[in-house]
C-alpha cells in the first residue's frame, strides 16, 4: 500500500507542476476566474457523466455531509486555484515555487496544534532537505537571488493559496468514507458553484478574459487532468499515508514543474535542477521512512 501510495502521489505532483507550467501559459489567454470556473465546470461535467449510480448508493451520506463537502470544494479546489492562477498575474513563478512549498510545514503545525500529531525528527530533517532543494529551484542555483525577493500583491495571494490547501489537506481526514465517484463529483460541483460569483465579478470589473485557443486547451488539461486524476490521486495518497506523510510530496511539484517548463518551453536544464531533485526526493524519502516507522510503530 506504501508503494502504491509514493506512485499516487508522485504522478499528483506531476500533474500539478502542470498545473503551475499552465497557469503561466495562461497568462493573456484566459483571465484567471473564468479558467477557474470552467475548469471545475467540465471536471464536474465529466464525473457526473460516470457517477449516477454510485452517487445514488452514497447520497445518504452524501446529504448527512453536504456543508463539509461544499466547504472542501470550496477552499481547496476553487479558492486555492483562483489564489494561485492570480498570483501568477503579478509574481515570478520563484516566488510561487518557494511560497508552495510551505505547504508541508503548514500541515505540519496545523496538525501538531489541532490534533497533536507529532513530528518525527526524520520528518523535519527530509522536510528541510526537500526545501534546500526548491529553494535551490527557485534561485536557478544560487542563494543570492532569494534574498532579492519582495512580497507584492501576488506573493500575498500565493500566501493565502498556501494556507487554504493546507487546511483542504488536513480537512481531508473528516470526509465520508465513500466511493471516490461520490466525493468529486460534490466536490467539484461546489467547487463550481463557488467559481461562479466572482467570474461575474471579473466580468463586470471590465478584466475578463475570453479564451483563444490556447486558452481552450489550457482548460481541457487543467479540467481532466490537475482537477480529476491529481484530486483523485492525492485524496488516495492521504488515505493511504495520513496527510503529513502524503503533504511532504508537495515539495516534488516544483521540481516536475521545472522539467515541464524544460520539455514544453523549452528552458535550459542545468545541474542545479539535477541537484534539486536528489534533495527533493531524498529528503522526501527520508521523513517517509521516518513517518513509516512510527506508523508501523
Amino acid at each position: 500500500m506504501n508503494r502504491t501510495a509514493y506512485i499516487f502521489l508522485l504522478m499528483t505532483a506531476l500533474l500539478w507542476g502542470g498545473n503551475a507550467v499552465a497557469g503561466k501559459l495562461a497568462v493573456g489567454h484566459i483571465s484567471p476566474m473564468l479558467l477557474t470556473l470552467l475548469r471545475w465546470m467540465l471536471a464536474f461535467l465529466f464525473i457526473a457523466a460516470i457517477s449516477t449510480r454510485q452517487i445514488r448508493n452514497d447520497w445518504k451520506v452524501l446529504r448527512a455531509n453536504l456543508p463539509l463537502l461544499a466547504a472542501l470544494g470550496a477552499f481547496g479546489f476553487t479558492f486555492f486555484n483562483m489564489a494561485l492562477y492570480s498570483a501568477l498575474n503579478y509574481t515570478s513563478a520563484i516566488n510561487v515555487t518557494i511560497e508552495q512549498a510551505g505547504v508541508p510545514m503548514v500541515i505540519f503545525v496545523a496538525n501538531f496544534l489541532l490534533f497533536g500529531m507529532a513530528v518525527r525528527p526524520g520528518q523535519i530533517v527530509g522536510f528541510s532537505l526537500s526545501l534546500i532543494g526548491v529553494a535551490i529551484t527557485a534561485g536557478h542555483g544560487s542563494f543570492l537571488k532569494l534574498a532579492e525577493l519582495e512580497v507584492n500583491e501576488g506573493d500575498a495571494l500565493m500566501l493565502l493559496a498556501v494556507l487554504l490547501y493546507s487546511g483542504y489537506t488536513v480537512a481531508l481526514r473528516f470526509r465520508p468514507a465513500i466511493h471516490w465517484q461520490s466525493l468529486m463529483t460534490v466536490m467539484t460541483f461546489f467547487a463550481f458553484i463557488t467559481a461562479i460569483p466572482f467570474t461575474i465579478w471579473e466580468w463586470r470589473d471590465g478584466a475578463m478574459i475570453a479564451p483563444d485557443f490556447t486558452g481552450i486547451m489550457i482548460v481541457l488539461y487543467t479540467a481532466i487532468l490537475p482537477s480529476l486524476a491529481a484530486q483523485v490521486l492525492f485524496i488516495k495518497g492521504v488515505e493511504y499515508i495520513g496527510a503529513n506523510r502524503a503533504g511532504l510530496f508537495i515539495n516534488a511539484v516544483p521540481i516536475f514543474g521545472t522539467f515541464l517548463a524544460v520539455i514544453l518551453l523549452g528552458e535550459a536544464f542545468h545541474l542545479y535542477h539535477a541537484i534539486a531533485l536528489v534533495l527533493v526526493l531524498g529528503g522526501i524519502g527520508i521523513a517517509e521512512i521516518s513517518g513509516r516507522k512510527h506508523a508501523a510503530a
